[in-house]
């Protein structure tokens, strides 16, 4: 295996039935016949900004330095929204100007942005002709990740900007010296409930807040969402795994993103719990004597 091959990640919201992910694919290899297309999912819910956002930066941190991430969630293709080329962190992203992308670089301090309006960098479907209006994903984003991913100058794509769509994520709220309050981002395919309470932001504070989970403590979480019908400010417990409750029972744990997440053993806390995006979450600790 040649491990030296170019890398491009994809992530979309096309599924695999309509060949969509195949077409996107057929433009890379045209253009970059040595790069290497990597899956990490195609299965975002349709048009689902925030969820490609969390998913991007989850794994595209795993990659090696180089990869091109190429992300098309992009309820918006066709209208003024501007098509993003971005360098930052060692790697390149290319998506739409939909916040997609906000999460992965936020923070970062050296970022290069351009609008991929360079044609000459497009894929036309048939000879003479433009882009398409409905599928960036083949004419647009596709190429230039190719580019990229051949080693043609971020510049060469289109011209620089200062500025570009952020998307607004929930930010957590210390109620009390050990009550932190956080909120549902999403569900996860097998229903589980994932937080935005992170473990560096629940045992970072100098607070009275106590890390349980890292000292072993069953520290209890309050669901008290208003469709969180079967655990309406009731108390769960903080385990480490899965199995440490019998199939049905409800728990809490830190799931692989580090991420406080809701679920139910063996089933859905969606389901089983009524958790939807957006209900509120609290991490309750003890006071330090």
């Amino acid at each position: 295996m040649d491990i030296k091959r170019p890398v491009v990640t994809l992530i979309t919201d096309f599924g695999t039935a309509d060949g969509y992910v195949g077409a996107m694919k057929g433009v890379l290899l045209s253009i970059c016949p040595q790069v290497w297309p990597v899956d990490i999912t195609h299965d975002i819910p349709r048009h689902d900004v925030y969820r490609a956002a969390f998913s991007l930066s989850n794994a595209a941190p795993l990659f090696p330095a180089g990869t091109t991430h190429l992300v098309v969630v992009d309820p918006g293709v066709g209208t003024m929204r501007r098509p993003l080329g971005v360098r930052a962190g060692g790697m390149n992203y290319v998506g739409p100007d939909n916040g997609v992308l906000s999460l992965v670089l936020r923070g970062r301090s050296e970022q290069k942005v351009v609008a991929l309006e360079n044609e000459a960098y497009h894929h036309s479907p048939r000879l003479g002709d433009a882009a398409s209006h409905t599928f960036h994903g083949r004419d647009i984003f596709s190429p230039a990740a190719a580019h990229l991913a051949a080693g043609v100058a971020l510049t060469e794509l289109g011209p620089q900007l200062t500025d570009w769509i952020s998307l607004s994520f929930p930010t957590l709220t210390l109620r009390s010296p050990h009550e932190l309050v956080g909120e549902v981002l999403y569900l996860d395919r097998f229903g589980n409930a994932v937080t935005n309470i992170g473990v560096l932001e629940w045992t970072g504070h100098d607070l009275q807040l106590i890390p349980a989970f890292a000292r072993g403590e069953e520290a209890p979480i309050v669901l008290s969402g208003a469709a969180a019908v079967a655990c309406r400010e009731h108390l769960l417990p903080l385990h480490r795994t899965y199995g440490e409750v019998s199939p049905g029972a409800p728990l809490a744990l830190v799931g692989s993103s580090g991420l406080l997440e809701i679920a139910v053993r063996e089933d859905s806390a969606g389901v089983c719990l009524g958790l939807r995006p957006g209900d509120p979450v609290v991490l309750t600790g003890r006071k330090r004597n």
